[in-house]
């Protein structure tokens, strides 16, 4: 008996069918943040466990059909958006009109500063960060810890920031500043006190000569991998995520002060299911509800959530890092341009790095509250 045969042309509609299923599904279960992380170990001739180099290797099988779906008639993955070198997304700074209901402002209502209440509860605060000894008391000789906590994006453009602001002339010399950032280590993915990731980061503090009493100061810049929800259903699970985390670095930091929180970058030249716009943009709206539910847990925001000694430390708005692309914004001459990131247009390139580490530096120098303790008497 023969074995029949299908046509060219049906044969490979099949398996252009097949490659963009394989993509899909395979591309979803993938945390790439966490891939990458792998990829880097393993280029560094780090040894990888026998789980770990299967999950590297399913990635990179996953990544393969969405480049051979990709190819296939010019089609993209299924949920990948286009590399675009703007949105039309209004950034959150100058949006004055709603988006899919919900107002402007980093602090909603238009505002992009602490509204009256919440700045007196910044200055209070601020106000006692001061040098700690190894068990958290006042000492001349102590230090102040800046912490970062985020995923890879965030110790990337961190550690870029930890450079500059070591050689600047301006920082405290009783500063210390670690980068707890992890690759692959989302918003979700650390919501547990249990996640390896506070071990690590426990670690880090170790080799930098502090403890965990001396942290007064948090820079937290978070995301979740793969998001398909839409929004608000994707920001509010990120927003829950951020509590959490806040609540499991203030009982591992019992001098935890202030958490300055920021959103993530451009994602126009996103071409993996990542973080792709426009959940990179949406992101900040996650930020504004933890800090307005901040304020709805009392009557002023000096309730005991916004406590140092209560479930959460004071959480503020750090440097706002979205630009729509080539458009940029109206505050500032921030733009993203393709160069600024690496080939997957997620992750930032040496160029991206240094732009937000400046953003950073110049944040901590200037912000009224935050440059008392960062710069130098």
């Amino acid at each position: 008996m023969r074995t029949p045969r299908f046509p060219l042309r049906a044969a490979a509609v099949i398996m252009a069918a097949v490659s963009l299923l394989f993509s899909a599904r395979g591309a979803d279960s993938i945390d790439w943040d966490h891939a990458r992380d792998l990829y880097q170990r393993s280029q560094r001739g780090e040894p990888l466990s026998p789980e770990d180099q299967s999950y590297l290797d399913r990635a990179k099988q996953a990544h393969a059909a969405m480049e051979a779906a990709r190819n296939q008639d010019g089609r993209q993955p299924v949920n990948a958006s286009p590399a675009s070198t703007e949105t039309g997304l209004v950034p959150l700074t100058d949006l004055t009109t709603k988006y899919k209901g919900d107002d402007g402002g980093l602090y909603g209502a238009g505002l992009n500063t602490p509204p009256p209440e919440l700045a007196a509860t910044a200055k209070t605060e601020t106000a006692k960060i001061q040098p700690l000894d190894a068990d958290g008391k006042p000492s001349p000789d102590g230090k102040i810890v800046l912490l970062s906590i985020g995923m890879s994006n965030t110790t990337m453009e961190f550690s870029r920031f930890a450079l500059l602001a070591q050689a600047d002339q301006d920082k405290s010399p009783r500063l210390v500043i670690v980068d707890g950032a992890q690759g692959g280590q989302t918003a979700d993915r650390i919501a547990t006190d249990t996640a390896p990731f506070w071990t690590v980061i426990g670690q880090r503090l170790k080799a930098a000569g502090v403890t965990p009493a001396q942290v007064q100061v948090i820079w937290l810049k978070e995301a979740n991998a793969n998001p398909k929800a839409g929004f608000p259903d994707e920001a509010q699970h990120l927003k829950n995520s951020l509590v959490e985390d806040m609540a499991i670095a203030k009982k591992d930091y019992p001098n935890l002060r202030i958490a300055y929180l920021s959103s993530r970058i451009y994602a126009g030249y996103a071409n993996t299911f990542l973080n792709p716009e426009p959940y990179a943009y949406e992101g900040a709206f996650a930020v504004r509800w933890a800090i307005q539910d901040q304020l709805k847990s009392g009557s002023k925001p000096t309730n005991d959530a916004a406590k140092p000694g209560g479930q959460l430390p004071l959480m503020l708005w750090g440097p706002y890092l979205w630009a729509d692309g080539l458009k940029g914004r109206k505050a500032g001459d921030l733009v993203w341009k393709r160069e600024d990131f690496g080939p997957d247009g997620t992750h930032p390139s040496e160029l991206g790095r240094q732009k937000v580490a400046i953003i950073l530096l110049d944040f901590f120098k200037t912000d009224p509250d935050a440059r008392t303790w960062f710069v130098k008497k």
